[in-house]
Formats: C-alpha cells, sequence, structure tokens
C-alpha cells in the first residue's frame, strides 16, 4: 500500500460526508476559545454533517456532538484531509 495523499483545506471547503483532522485554528480568543470547549481542537476528527441549503451555517460532528457554526469561522479552522476519506469513506 502507498501512502495516503493528505491535502490541507479550511473546514468550511468540506461536503457533508467529507471528514478530515483539525490541523489549526487562527480564530479570536474569545471564539477559539469557546470552539475549543465545543472540542475544536487540534489533531481532533471532524464531519461535516450538513450545510444549510444557502451554505451557512453548517454542522459538523466533532467529538460525538453535532455543532453548528458560521462560514467565517469554519474559514479560519484548517482541516488535514486525507483522499478516501470522503463521503465517509476510508
Amino acid at each position: 500500500m502507498g501512502k495516503t495523499k493528505k491535502e490541507t483545506v479550511s473546514l468550511n471547503q468540506l461536503k457533508p460526508g467529507e471528514k478530515g483532522r483539525i490541523t489549526g485554528m487562527a480564530l479570536d480568543e474569545r471564539i477559539g476559545q469557546r470552539l475549543a470547549d465545543m472540542g475544536f481542537q487540534q489533531g481532533r476528527p471532524v464531519e461535516c454533517a450538513y450545510r444549510s441549503p444557502w451554505g451557512d451555517p453548517a454542522a459538523y460532528y466533532v467529538m460525538g456532538a453535532l455543532v453548528a457554526i458560521r462560514g467565517g469561522e469554519a474559514e479560519k479552522i484548517q482541516v488535514e484531509m486525507e483522499s478516501g476519506m470522503e463521503n465517509g469513506v476510508k
């Protein structure tokens, strides 16, 4: 088996069913701490569960919870997406 290709994207670029692992966040301290308290922390797996028809907000599974966040915040969270993790397939 070969190496798995990894791509870093913003969280808001994940489509429903796609998964990744959080690699960093560039949020102001107040919002960053609030999201960290809800499980958005470096190294944690995250999955896009739902995107509103207008694209904002979107809901993500993280640490067993379903959390909806605005696109502006999701845009500042970087995730590493592995090929083969799209649509829940690995």
